[in-house]
């Protein structure tokens, strides 16, 4: 779930101002169809997590194009339920269950997980840190598969480094963190950008009517109107800049030694 916009909100207010949207970040199904080419091949058998799911769109993809069992985690109850209820309209709640959990505190014993998945949210507990931890989840020879804010250029301007460095300290070029999943203990198999229309149409159109929904619910509340700005001022930013930064997905192969 993206939360990077605003992160001196509070995590349920934020929660609430996506609550009901298909999309918490950007992304699109034919990217997460996409990213999970690379992943190997998966059985009935295969055990899946996918973690910071949100109301779990990219879930339903995975339980379209995979056969094994989707544990889905988040920290927000709101998105499970959507997402339990989703599995249940798609007809996939015997092999896909959603839970509220901490993606720096998983339930998985280890080396349980064939695929460990996450888009837009690996950037709460920090690119390397999450790599290296839930590589203890992974099978010899499984997979993560991951979206994280990236550079594009190796210079870009004030406004918009001092931006994305305020809200993702550790955000690089897609090199560094290729070779950051490495020293993790990765094969780096794939890593590709998201289009503009990820942004663009299945995150910030999605946005536009929500707004004034969302201040309608918290009429004179500052705190709501400040989280309204901060999201109108990634849009904005992201127009002006958009050739400088976006979203990579990483898709690397736990070294089996």
């Amino acid at each position: 779930m993206e939360e990077n916009a605003a992160p001196e909100f509070d995590f349920t207010l934020i929660n609430e101002y996506f609550a009901g949207m298909e999309r918490q970040g950007p992304g699109c199904p034919e990217e997460t169809v996409r990213a999970l080419s690379f992943t190997g091949k998966l059985s009935k058998e295969s055990k899946i997590a996918d973690l910071g799911c949100g109301s779990g769109s990219q879930t339903m993809v995975l339980a379209r194009h995979t056969e094994g069992t989707i544990t889905a985690l988040d920290l927000y109850p709101g998105s499970i339920d959507r997402l339990n209820t989703a599995a249940g309209k798609l007809g996939v709640r015997n092999r896909v269950k959603g839970i509220v959990g901490s993606m720096d505190d998983l339930p998985f014993g280890k080396e349980e997980l064939d695929l460990i998945w996450s888009e837009g949210a690996i950037a709460n507990i920090g690119f390397e840190k999450g790599l290296n931890y839930w590589k203890g989840f992974l099978k010899k020879g499984g997979y993560v598969a991951v979206t994280y804010e990236s550079w594009f250029t190796n210079e870009r301007p004030g406004e918009i480094e001092k931006w994305w460095t305020d809200a993702v300290p550790e955000i690089n070029t897609i090199g560094h963190n290729i070779l950051t999943m490495q020293n993790a203990g990765y094969i780096p198999v794939a890593a590709f950008t998201l289009p503009e229309s990820c942004w663009i149409d299945n995150y910030f159109n999605l946005q536009k009517p929500r707004r004034e929904e969302f201040l309608k619910e918290h009429p004179g509340n500052e705190t709501a109107e400040a989280l309204v700005a901060a999201m109108v001022q990634e849009e904005e930013l992201y127009h002006k800049y958009k050739q400088y930064y976006g979203y990579v997905f990483y898709v690397g192969k736990k070294i089996g030694l």
